[in-house]
């Protein structure tokens, strides 16, 4: 059949389960976005080519597919470089093209061209792979190479130039094969590797499951569910795998941030590590907790990336293969003789209900009449519909949501390891494109880092999304105004850069954008106006002021809650 380039790359794509494009269109693509629509294709354009690709990153952990992102030649995909950065450290499996001058244009000596710089050499370190697609019967070979390399190991971004003069060219070609043709998918373990971690989980008086962020990115849950079932085990998340799996949300435990985690870290003697890069956040696994009690547990690790097998600490048993296969394959082998639940489960389920209830329990006054931090948490997250997708942003406000969390959220969309504020706008927006708008979102943020993407309510309300947005303000970068306070001592310089206007009000913005708006000052408030706005079905931006120096500590020097914990995560505590 004959086709355009364009046409194919959407076929292409679409064998993986692609059906979303996040970016700006300009003559490059206009082709493309045209043919995506007539395909039933969600076409998504937001107001920023960076927050473009961060659409596209959370569509990608939400959908379980790579995910594809546009951006116009030279200054279009110059603002996008930063996505690339977080794609690549947040292991996100994003597809991004760029438009570029025609191959004429690029090759010439000459200076003053427009929209023009030497784009794949820029971007060759911020991804896993670079290509060109400079005839237009490469087409198939080099997409296919992308999702491969995408998805392949560790995943990640990659990043395809698109020259304007291969654009429109015909293709004669046969209909797109499906991925088994073309790729390695979804690998299983080697079965003698299988058998030794069986015998030690068999063995074993406190197995754990160690989970992260690649659960959730695979949309696994329900298979890591059967396995802790069977391993009549508790389950420790990473920083970074903070969703909860259905079934089995009362036996999951934060690791650092609970002290029943802590003490099933101490208490274990195998684990079975899951999607997770065993990264600095869980001290690489020798640090930290690891350090006390039974220092001489066993470890399983489940990792597609042969490479990362050793690389942060001594593995027993690797099972290198795909976890949606790894894992079933341990289950399979523990069906016939399923352990019995830890004897103190039970126990651990039951403090940590208390601790949660404690926390909800104490004095939350404020010296300005100003909402506590922890209590904006508690009252947006214990009136979080239980379906609800959580996102998350911001510095202070993250560090309170570890601590004071109500809620056991089944999808949590937040940036882990680059750590890079106000990608959470554009996430909401891409998780609920991923979910067809079926879901409430919940977005809790600051409002530093709500303001670098505020442009995005137009795209919330284009599309109609099923969110809410609380938004902490306590009009400073907070965080930072702590560092200053724990470098010179509070009070002892004006922390110049840190503060900024009062006057700024979420709400009122939320209505310029065509959203729903609401201002709340009371803590006590928040829960009710969060479930009268997701009850009247439009996005709505709730402004909470909060108090700045409860949020950044207090006047005494004293830290935010765990915050001594949360540093170190900074090799070992060393900056």
């Amino acid at each position: 059949m004959s086709v355009k380039v364009y046409e194919r790359i959407l076929e292409l794509f679409e064998a993986e389960g692609i059906k979303a494009i996040f970016g700006i269109p300009d003559p490059n693509f206009v082709h493309m976005f045209v043919a995506a629509e007539k395909r039933g294709w969600t076409v998504v354009t937001p107001h920023h080519e960076l927050a473009a690709g961060m659409m596209a990153e959370a569509y990608a952990r939400m959908n379980g597919t790579p995910a594809v992102c546009i951006s116009t030649l030279g200054p279009g995909i110059a603002l996008n470089a930063g996505s690339m950065m977080n794609s690549l450290v947040e292991n996100s499996p994003v597809i991004y093209i760029g438009g570029q001058r025609a191959r004429i244009t690029e090759r010439r000596v000459r200076r003053g061209r427009i929209q023009f710089i030497q784009q794949e050499a820029l971007f060759k370190n911020s991804v896993k792979w670079s290509a060109s697609i400079e005839y237009a019967d490469q087409t198939d070979e080099i997409i296919r190479q992308a999702l491969r390399v995408c998805q392949s190991g560790t995943p990640g971004p990659v990043y395809i130039e698109y020259p304007s003069n291969v654009i429109l060219e015909d293709l004669d070609v046969p209909p797109a094969l499906p991925p088994s043709s073309y790729r390695l998918v979804e690998p299983g373990a080697d079965g003698n590797m299988v058998a030794k971690a069986l015998e030690l989980i068999k063995n074993a008086e406190c197995p754990v499951l160690l989970v992260g962020h690649a659960v959730q990115c695979t949309r696994s849950g329900q298979k890591i569910r059967e396995l802790a079932e069977l391993m009549g085990c508790p389950v420790i998340q990473t920083s970074g795998g903070t969703a909860f799996i259905e079934g089995i949300e009362d036996r999951t435990f934060p690791y650092m941030f609970s002290e029943v985690a802590n003490e099933i870290v101490t208490k274990s003697d195998v684990v079975v590590a899951i999607g997770t890069e065993i990264g600095e956040p869980v001290h690489y696994g020798v640090g930290m907790y690891w350090k006390e009690g039974n220092v001489d547990r066993k470890w399983v690790y489940v990792e597609l990336d042969a490479e990362a097998i050793g690389q942060n600490r001594p593995i027993d048993v690797p099972l290198v293969g795909d976890l949606r296969t790894v894992v079933p394959q341990l289950s399979a082998g523990l069906k016939d003789s399923p352990r019995t639940e830890h004897a103190e489960l039970a126990r651990w389920v039951k403090e940590d209900k208390q601790r949660l209830t404690a926390l909800a329990e104490q004095d939350f006054s404020t010296p300005s009449g100003r909402v506590h931090t922890g209590q904006w948490v508690i009252e947006a997250t214990k009136a979080m519909p239980e379906d609800a997708i959580h996102v998350r942003d911001g510095g202070c406000t993250v560090i309170f949501t570890w601590t004071y969390l109500q809620s056991k959220p089944r999808d949590v969309i937040w940036n882990q390891n680059f750590g890079c504020l106000g990608t959470g706008l554009p996430y909401a927006v891409g998780a609920s494109i991923a979910d067809g708008g079926k879901r409430p979102v919940l977005f809790t943020t600051s409002d530093s880092a709500f303001l670098y993407h505020i442009a995005e309510l137009e795209v919330v309300q284009r599309f109609n999304l099923p969110m809410v947005i609380v938004v902490a303000v306590d009009n400073a970068w907070g965080l930072e105004v702590g560092v200053y306070k724990r470098t010179f001592g509070h009070g002892n310089t004006t922390e110049p850069g840190v503060h900024w206007s009062t006057n700024v009000r979420f709400d009122e913005i939320a209505r310029g954008h065509g959203c729903e708006g609401m201002y709340v000052e009371k803590g006590e408030d928040l829960g009710a106006a969060i479930d009268a706005a997701f009850a009247s079905g439009k996005p709505t931006v709730i402004h909470v002021p909060i108090d700045p120096v409860i949020n950044h500590g207090g006047n005494e020097n004293k830290d935010t809650p765990n915050y001594e914990r949360f540093r170190t995560w900074y090799a070992e505590g060393q900056q």
